[in-house]
């Protein structure tokens, strides 16, 4: 067990350098250039030399640089455990922000475990990815063996899809990452009610079934749109058409117990579980909750990018959009275009598809070594907490492990202080940062995973 001078400083540590991953601006737009994930995979190289442990860089395309660190255990025979965090973050819009989105500030509270560390990653992923390189790192510096091999795996391009990171690695560096169970982003959040404290743990997320519609039109001049073919309009129509598309829920047995563990009332609760009441159900919900429960019942589709016409006087013959569909579990690439069908009606044959990605809803089952341990190791942040299996809506590096055959959670765990839709609505979202006992509690928690898992 750790004593609290330890998690102490094993907590600065935690916050020192999450504060400098932050600042290291890994910024991933989507394109092969972009991310430079070299610079935190220098600096988690650096936190782990001299510890004796093994490492190895991979770089698939040039600055866009992965760590693995494997730590070997005393029995060949025992599962091994990744810790896997990327390094990587979306952009920002620095006007929406109170601070500096790349200072990586840490802005005081009322009691040092209140104090926040501010930036862009501070909750998507680099908390978790700083809280994993620290305790990973006194794991080895500890002297204590474990059974089973430990692998620290800091990943890059997690944020647009894992093309040149967790993809590529798991499909050609196997014997390097080579394990049986993942411990990655997110879970452990927290939801009260007057039943107790449930426990959220990620074991599925949903499936990508991202999509390309090229709206084709005549070109003519803008002086003379009467009866013209114009692409750009029809493809607003499609845009719309795609906004108001509502296919029927699904409801499982993840979305029972997520509505059970919100701590909502009984009439609110028995509308949120039928399938004929949930629309309604939703709308008196608080907007960041709603959506994340809406996004965890449907297939989502979001229009969320248009290009098209080239002259403000020239009618445009061709115009495109990207789709960002997300597919429910059992969901296949033939469902989406049923869906798109379903949306589009009588269009959808005037307009051509592409697939930009396809990738199926992932999830793994419950009842192993690893929920065990995760789920002993929250009690002494949470001595009574029920912890509970959910669904994620967007995607992560798990189902690259999942495909290759090994277990994959999201985990964590959050302070209370932290609303779980406050929290939600930091992803992608302005204004991000954690808390220092946010991070206190998950540095904590992979030390005592590990120490459970081989028992």
């Amino acid at each position: 067990m750790i004593d609290d001078s330890t998690l102490d400083r094993l907590t600065n540590e935690t916050v020192e350098l999450l504060q400098t991953l932050i600042r290291n601006q890994c910024v991933n737009d989507g394109t092969p250039e972009s991310g430079q994930e070299d610079r935190s995979a220098k600096l988690l190289r650096d936190e782990l030399e001299g510890t004796g442990v093994d490492f190895e860089t991979y770089e698939p395309t040039p600055g866009r640089t992965s760590l693995v660190a494997r730590w070997e255990g005393t029995d060949p025979n025992a599962p091994a455990l990744c810790l896997m965090g990327h390094t990587d973050v979306v952009p920002v819009s620095p006007d929406g922000w109170e601070r500096d989105p790349f200072g990586g500030e840490l802005v005081p509270g009322a009691t040092p475990g209140e104090a926040e560390v501010w930036g862009r990653g501070a909750v998507d992923m680099l908390n978790l990815t700083s809280s994993m390189a620290v305790a990973f790192r006194h794991m080895i510096s500890s002297g204590k063996r474990y059974k089973g091999d430990i692998i620290y795996f800091a990943v890059a391009d997690e944020e647009a899809g894992g093309v040149h990171g967790a993809e590529q690695l798991v499909r050609d560096q196997w014997d390097a990452l080579k394990c049986d169970y993942v411990l990655t982003e997110f879970g452990g959040i927290p939801f009260q009610s007057p039943a107790g404290t449930t426990l959220l743990i990620t074991t599925a997320e949903k499936g990508v079934g991202w999509r390309r519609i090229k709206v084709k039109g005549t070109p003519g001049h803008g002086s003379r749109p009467y009866q013209s073919d114009n692409a750009l309009v029809k493809a607003a129509d499609i845009v719309r058409k795609l906004a108001d598309y509502s296919p029927a829920p699904q409801l499982d047995e993840l979305w029972g117990a997520r509505i059970k563990a919100m701590g909502l009332s009984d009439e609110l609760s028995r509308k949120l579980i039928d399938p004929v009441r949930l629309k309604e159900a939703l709308a008196e919900l608080p907007p960041h909750v709603a959506g994340n429960a809406h996004a965890c019942s449907h297939t989502t589709f979001s229009p969320n990018v248009i290009a098209g016409g080239g002259k403000t006087n020239t009618i445009p013959d061709e115009v495109i959009i990207e789709v960002d569909i997300r597919t429910l579990p059992g969901e296949t690439a033939q469902d989406v275009n049923n869906h798109l069908r379903a949306a589009l009606g009588d269009v959808f044959d005037q307009v051509e598809v592409e697939v930009i990605a396809e990738t199926p809803s992932t999830a793994s089952a419950i009842g192993n070594p690893l929920w065990e341990a995760l789920v002993s190791a929250t009690k002494p942040a949470y001595p009574d907490a029920t912890v509970i299996p959910s669904m994620v809506t967007g995607g992560t590096d798990s189902r690259f492990f999942r495909d290759a055959g090994a277990i994959a959670y999201g985990a964590g765990l959050l302070s209370s202080r932290l609303d779980a839709g406050e929290f939600s609505s930091r992803f992608h979202g302005n204004n991000e940062r954690i808390d220092v006992d946010s991070l206190r509690l998950t540095t904590r928690l992979w030390l005592d995973v590990v120490d459970r898992l081989w028992e």
